[in-house]
C-alpha cells in the first residue's frame, strides 16, 4: 500500500521547458484529496520550488538541496545540515585557484548569494528557477557563520567534469556530483535524497516500504533504491532505469500521472 509519494523535480516533475502539465498538477490534487502526501524532492533551493507550488495553488512539503534541508508544508524545519565552515573555505579557495572559470553560488537555507548578480549563467538560472540571487561576499558570510547547504559550480561541460572528478578526491568530507552536464552541486557528503526521506517518513510515521519515488538521474538513485517502489522516467538513463523497480513513459509524457492513474492510485485524470 502507498501511502506518501515523493519526486525529483527536474526531468520528473516538470517538462523540458519547466512546466507542470495539467496532468500532471491533477495528479497531486487527487493524491492530495486521498491525504495521500506528496513531496518534491530536490537540489533546488526552496525559493525556487515555491514558484511550482504556488502556481498549482499546493501546500506540500519539501525536501530541499538533495536532503540538507527538510521543511513541512508549513515552512517549519525538520531538519538543516550546513557544511564544515573551515572546509567550505578551503573548497571556495581551491575552487578560485584551480577553476577560475567557475560562477560560484552559495546556498544557505533561503538565501542565494553570488559575486555578481548579472552573470549570464545566474541571470540564466534566475530566469528558469524564478529564485532571486543576492550579491554578497562568501567571506563575510562564513565570518558572520553563514554556512552554506549547498555550493552549485557552473561551468562549461568538458570543466564540469574534471572539476567533478578532482575536486570529489580531494575533498571526500564533501559530495561532488554533476546534476548537469554544466552544473556541480555540492553538499556535505552525508547528505542524500534518501536521507531527507528518512527524515520526511519519520515526520509522517510511515515506512520506505510504503513509500513511491519517481526519479530521471544519477543522483536520485539512492532514493529510488531507498522507497519500497520506485519508479524511473522514461527519459532517465538506462543505469537509473535499472535500478528503479519501474518504469514509465518519460517526464514529456506525463510519466508520473501516468503510472499512478496505472497503478490505480487516482483515477484516469
Amino acid at each position: 500500500m502507498i501511502r506518501i509519494v515523493f519526486s525529483d523535480i527536474d526531468g520528473t516533475f516538470l517538462t523540458d521547458d519547466k512546466r507542470v502539465t495539467a496532468r500532471t498538477e491533477q495528479a497531486v490534487k487527487e493524491l492530495l484529496a486521498q491525504e495521500i502526501p506528496f513531496v518534491l524532492v530536490s537540489a533546488r533551493m526552496p525559493e525556487a520550488i515555491y514558484p511550482i507550488t504556488d502556481k498549482m495553488d499546493v501546500k506540500i512539503p519539501l525536501i530541499s538541496y538533495s536532503g540538507a534541508l527538510v521543511l513541512t508544508e508549513t515552512g517549519e524545519k525538520l531538519y538543516s545540515l550546513t557544511m564544515d565552515a573551515t572546509l567550505t573555505e578551503a573548497f571556495l579557495k581551491t575552487v578560485k585557484q584551480d577553476f577560475p572559470q567557475a560562477t560560484v553560488n552559495y546556498y544557505a537555507g533561503h538565501h542565494w548569494y553570488v559575486e555578481d548578480a548579472n552573470d549570464p549563467r545566474v541571470v540564466f538560472e534566475m530566469k528558469i528557477t524564478e529564485a532571486v540571487a543576492e550579491e554578497g561576499s562568501f567571506a563575510e558570510c562564513l565570518q558572520r557563520g553563514i554556512c552554506p547547504h549547498k555550493i552549485l559550480l557552473m561551468m562549461e561541460p568538458a570543466d564540469c567534469e574534471r572539476a567533478e572528478r578532482e575536486l570529489q578526491q580531494r575533498f571526500l568530507a564533501l559530495n561532488v556530483v554533476r546534476s548537469a552536464p554544466h552544473l556541480l552541486e555540492v553538499m556535505d557528503a552525508s547528505v542524500n535524497k534518501a536521507s531527507g526521506i528518512g527524515i520526511m517518513l519519520q515526520h509522517f510515521g510511515i515506512g520506505a516500504g510504503e513509500a513511491l519515488s519517481f526519479g530521471d538521474n544519477y543522483n536520485d538513485l539512492e532514493m529510488l533504491r531507498y522507497t519500497g517502489t520506485s519508479v524511473a522516467m522514461g527519459n532517465a538513463p538506462q543505469p537509473v532505469k535499472e535500478a528503479a523497480g519501474h518504469v514509465t513513459l518519460s517526464n514529456e509524457e506525463d510519466g508520473l500521472c501516468e503510472y499512478l492513474v496505472r497503478q490505480q492510485l487516482i483515477p484516469a485524470v
